[in-house]
């Protein structure tokens, strides 16, 4: 059993940034492909960012391209996500996943994290 943790999220103006982290409580970390995923109120789970089992492919949704990038350390099981330059359409909230030897594109993930807030003021 996977047990995903996120945490970083909190309350940024427009045109800020912010951090997300995401810690994983598994023995085989490079096993899977992270994600990161949110959902806005009233709308439906969109797809954020991906990271491959080594962390040197990577792949994003086009409206954080640019401006949110995803990273991974295998030896300390996190994937972190780095927001940048955020608008208020950036609220929502944020959730990791894992999927055990998906592809970077793999809409199959195994694993989901409870959550965090990420409002962001205009």
């Amino acid at each position: 059993q996977v047990q995903l943790v996120e945490s970083g999220g909190g309350l940024v103006q427009a045109g800020g940034s912010l951090r997300l982290s995401c810690a994983a409580s598994v023995r085989t970390f490079d096993d899977y492909v992270m994600g990161w995923f949110r959902q806005a109120p009233g709308k439906e789970r969109e797809f954020v960012a991906a990271i491959s089992w080594s962390g040197s492919n990577t792949h994003y949704a086009d409206s954080v391209k640019g401006r949110f990038t995803i990273s991974r350390d295998n030896a300390e099981n996190t994937a972190d996500l780095q927001m940048s330059n955020l608008k208020p359409e950036d609220t929502a909230v944020y959730y990791c996943a894992a999927s055990w030897l998906g592809s970077l594109t793999t809409d199959k993930y195994d694993y989901w994290g409870r959550g965090t807030q990420v409002t962001v003021s205009s």
